[in-house]
This record gives structure tokens, sequence and C-alpha cells, in this order.
């Protein structure tokens, strides 16, 4: 077998890709890791990892790093255009049993926390992109649009919705987004609310507007003592949240942000509560992010020594929650599979497939009860929501709407790196 089937590029410095370099280097491969953009992405939204994706970062031994960065979000409220909360719910009811076990973090402290677990061992490669693929008898001799052409085993496209890797390897996005007719935007905000843990929803009918300010991040494992609680303060930073639907698809460029916000200005410019102010501070923001909210299907993530990983393969869409859950565990399931078949491809990426599907498409289902909470279509189900979200302090079943995510979750067996290889360690 060449040497080069060891080395693998790795496009994207996200989530998958740093938690896949991770493991390859672990298991005996050398992983190069592109990012197109010029520096780690930092900030954005606060994400979920459940169920096996905790296991996998326990593996890692960065669990307790990751709880340190817990958001700790408390309270979530629902506001009217004059800003009197109408309704306001203990989040911390939808634990559904998991005794705490789950995290949710910012999007960022898991970037940071995965790119320090892998920066001296892994060769990151800044402000570049796959140019090109081209699969030949020793390898796939990669072109940049920046370094130099290089030959590499494999190839893994970790690089998002809008992969490049995918286009280039499987053809255009077209033939595998499906778009599920709305639009969701995050950017940063400073806290002029004084939220304290706390997520407050604006919504009309197909439009919602919302705010949230998490916990400080202190460095701590578990949360401070009650006593201790006022001292660690109200973080001076917030989340805005603008989300959509939209009858008909809305073109626009995923690389021009100026046009994006202009979409933003003209959908929410009749909007009431803090939405003015929040449209002011779109220029001013340091990390604006704008997308449509859509899924990826395909009937195969791997082409010759071609494979994709997380939302390049199968993205299962913000309403869902499980995007970071499925890159993290598909990075580990990857890797193994890997290691176990000796860097085999022909061997590794259907098994990698084949364990990884079912727990993917269980977790994609989970898009239709994300869309009734968040962007209510109507009048009438607005007001439902609003009740249930009432109720559930009162009725103990409906704390448990959250049930079907856990098992979404833990639907899949993961494999025991110890035992794929005796580069294991």
């Amino acid at each position: 077998m060449p040497s080069t089937d060891r080395t693998v590029l790795v496009s994207g410095a996200s989530i998958a890709g740093p938690a896949l370099a991770y493991w390859l280097h672990r298991l005996g491969f050398t992983p190069v890791v592109v990012e197109r953009a010029p520096r780690l992405r930092d900030g954005g939204y606060a994400i979920d990892v459940r169920g096996a994706a905790v296991e996998v970062l326990d593996r890692m031994g960065l669990l307790p790093q990751v709880r340190r960065a817990y958001t700790d979000l408390r309270r979530m409220s629902v506001a009217d255009s004059t800003g009197r909360r109408r309704v306001t719910v203990d989040i911390t009811l939808f634990d559904d049993g998991t005794g705490g076990r789950d995290v949710e973090l910012m999007r960022g402290h898991l970037s940071r926390i995965l790119y320090a677990a892998t920066e001296h061992d892994v060769e990151y490669v800044f402000d570049d992109s796959v140019a090109a693929l081209e699969e030949t008898a020793d390898g796939v001799r990669v072109t940049f649009e920046r370094g130099a052409p290089r030959t590499f085993g494999l190839v893994v496209g970790a690089d998002g919705l809008h992969s490049t890797v995918r286009r280039t390897a499987f053809g255009p996005e077209e033939r595998f987004r499906r778009d599920l007719d709305r639009y969701i935007s995050i950017f940063g905000v400073p806290n002029h609310l004084g939220l304290d843990r706390e997520v407050v929803l604006h919504n009309v009918p197909g439009r919602l507007v919302g705010l949230y300010s998490a916990a400080p991040h202190t460095g701590r494992v578990e949360p401070p003592a009650p006593q201790e609680e006022a001292a660690s303060g109200v973080n001076p930073e917030a989340k805005a949240v603008l989300a959509f639907s939209a009858r008909a698809p809305i073109p626009f460029d995923p690389r021009d942000a100026s046009a994006q916000k202009q979409i933003l200005r003209t959908v929410f410019a009749d909007m009431g509560w803090e939405t003015p102010r929040l449209l002011r501070l779109l220029d001013d923001t340091p990390d604006f992010y704008f997308d449509s909210i859509s899924q990826i299907r395909m009937d195969r993530w791997w082409r010759g020594r071609v494979v994709l990983l997380g939302d390049a393969a199968h993205c299962p869409s913000p309403l869902s929650g499980q995007g970071t859950s499925l890159a993290l565990v598909g990075a580990y399931v990857l890797a193994c599979e890997l290691a176990a078949a000796d860097g085999d491809h022909r061997t590794a990426f259907p098994r990698y497939e084949a364990r990884m599907r079912p727990y993917v498409e269980q977790n994609q289902a989970l898009v239709s009860s994300g869309g009734g909470l968040l962007l209510p279509a109507t009048r009438p189900r607005l007001w439902l929501r609003d009740q249930l979200l009432r109720l559930a302090a009162r009725l103990p079943a409906l704390s448990r709407l959250g049930s079907g995510v856990q098992r979404a979750a833990n639907a899949v067996e993961l494999p025991d790196h110890r035992a794929a290889t005796g580069h294991a360690t």
C-alpha cells in the first residue's frame, strides 16, 4: 500500500475537521487541515453536544474543558412588541433525564478547544482552499487556490453546508441541498438588556427575533455554588438571532455579507421590540452568520479516495440542533474505521457510512419539531406554542418533549478506538 495512504487532507477547521485530525493523529495517520479563513473562526452561536458525542469528547479527554465552557442558559421568555415578557419558562425542565450530561456551549469555544488539542501535532494551513482534485495511482493530487499542489492518500471534505470538496468531487451543491424554506442569521451584539443566562424571543407569524446571553466563561468545570453566582457577573456579550420563512427561495452569495445584511433589513423592517436596534448593529458585529436552513442528502458520502464528513455529507440543519454532535461522532467513526482497515479506504469508507447513516437519518428527522418551536407559521400556532410553554412547568410530561432528541442522539454504536489498531493509545 503506498505510503501516501496514511496522509490525509482535511478541508475545514471548524468542528468536524479538527476532531477528525485529532483522532487520525492519535491512530497513526498524518492529517493536514486546510481552512479558507485566514485564522481560526471565533465567535458563533450556542451549540449542543448530546448523547454519543459526549462520549466521544470524553474519550478525547476534552470533556472537562467543554463543561467549563457551558452556557448555563436557564430561562426562556417570549416578549411582545413592547418588550413585556408574556411567557417565561425554566429551561432546566427540559433535561430529559440526562442528569446534565449533555452540554451546550458556544461554537467558538468548542472550536478553540479542538484546535488547542491538535495544533502541535497537526499541520494547519489557513487562508487557502481546495481548487481541484485529481485521483492518481499514488493518491489524490490536490491543487490549492494559493499553495503549491500536493498529493495525499485521502481527502476529507469537512467544509460545511457549502462544501468545496463536495462540489469538486460530487457535483453542484443544488443536487444535494434540500432547502426548508427558512433562513437564519446569528451575530454578536452588546448585552444591552442585561440578560443573565436567558433567551428572549419575539415572534410574528413566520418571523423570529431573539436575544440570548450565556454565562460568562469562568473556566470552572462545574456550575458555581449559589453564593458564588452573584460574583460571576453578567456576560457583556449577547447573540442576536433573526430567522424567517420564505415562500420562494431567496438567492444570495454565501460570501457576500453586505448583501445578506440587506436581506435582513428588508425582511425585518417592520418588526417591533429590539429589532430596529439589532438591524443598526449589523454593520458593527464581529461575527456575522447568515444562511439558508437546509439539509444535505446524498446517496453516498464517498467516491474513490474522497469522503465527506459532518455538514458537508449530511447537514441536518440548525432546526435539528444536532449538527455538532453528528460532526464529532462522524469524525470518531471515520478515524476508527480507517485505522481498523489499516488505511484502506475501499474498506473503511463503506463501513463508516454503514455505521453512521441510520444515526444521521434519525437526527435529520428532528427538523419538524424545531421549526414548530422557533417559527410558528400562523397566529394560532404562535398562541399554541406559548400555551405549551406555560404548561411545561406544571405538566412533567411536557418537560420530556425532547425525549425523541435523546433517542436520536444515542442511536449509534461507537467503535472502540483502542481495538482498531496497534497505533491506538
